[in-house]
């Protein structure tokens, strides 16, 4: 398996996911990062989506420490929201995945205004664990308003402090580690420029892929990114920017097409 694995790195493979995945090695994949069509809400060539299966298989190839970031929301059918999202974190966390972190992706606008509850405009970044994260550099670019201190003393639940004798003060930096709220404009000339990428019909950021491969993995340690749903590759084409190894996986053949064109303009 291990020499199938370094077959498959750093290329886009158009096959069932699940199958892909059958092939890779226990415990060889730093990071997935992906967003599965959920709920129908849009159309993909009418093939299934078993969910199940991809989720078992995921948490068998992920390394122990490693993460999956699981980017989903909840369409409206008969006035209530599905719930597939909560359904999916629950089923992770049975496979023995951590919930590491419920995140949020704040997108710019909203794709249909809504007439009885508040416009929507946000998805889910489920981020899940194998064990505790083996990576986290976190991104510093929230600004502090104020340039405050901060002593380390803490009352404890009997009324006694911790750090009671501290007379020392922490100085806050002017930027800080960003909240698990992420804002990103979106759109056409916003989440790419690539013109190619809108042939699909669901894109995230560019930079939201930037964001978390950053994040979770290392630039120096030959670390792998993982798509099983690409699309129109993403976040493959971000890990080749960003120097990580990687392996994209699609089962429409049009999305591969426009993966390999996007990753094949980055070395023109």
């Amino acid at each position: 398996m291990e020499k199938v694995l370094e077959k498959l790195l750093d290329t886009i493979i158009c096959s069932n996911c699940v199958d892909i995945m059958s092939r890779l090695p226990d415990n060889c994949i730093d990071l997935t990062l992906t967003s599965p069509p959920y709920d129908k809400l849009r159309d993909y060539k009418e093939f299934t989506f078993e969910f199940k299966r991809i989720a078992k298989q995921l948490y068998r190839i992920t390394k122990k420490g490693g993460v999956v970031v699981w980017v989903i929301g909840d369409s409206t059918i008969n006035g209530s929201e599905t719930g597939s999202s909560f359904r999916q974190a629950l089923f992770f966390k049975k496979l023995g995945f951590n919930l590491h972190d419920t995140m949020i992706y704040q997108k710019s606008g909203f794709a249909y205004p809504s007439t009885n509850r508040y416009h929507q405009i946000f998805e889910y970044m489920f981020v899940f664990s194998k064990g505790r994260p083996k990576t986290f550099n976190p991104i510093r670019d929230k600004k502090n308003e104020t340039q405050y201190t901060f002593s380390k003393k803490r009352r404890k639940k009997d009324g006694s402090m911790t750090h009671a004798n501290d007379t020392s003060r922490i100085q806050v930096s002017p930027y800080g580690m960003r909240t698990n709220i992420w804002k990103y404009t979106t759109g056409k000339g916003n989440s790419t420029k690539d013109e190619i990428a809108f042939k699909h019909p669901a894109i995230f950021p560019e930079k939201l892929c930037e964001d978390h491969i950053k994040t979770w993995t290392n630039s120096n340690s030959n670390d792998i990114v993982f798509d099983p749903m690409m699309g129109s590759g993403t976040t493959i084409k971000v890990a080749n920017q960003l120097g990580r190894r990687y392996i994209g996986v699609d089962i429409s053949e049009e999305y591969c097409r426009i993966a390999r064109e996007r990753i094949k303009q980055l070395k023109e």
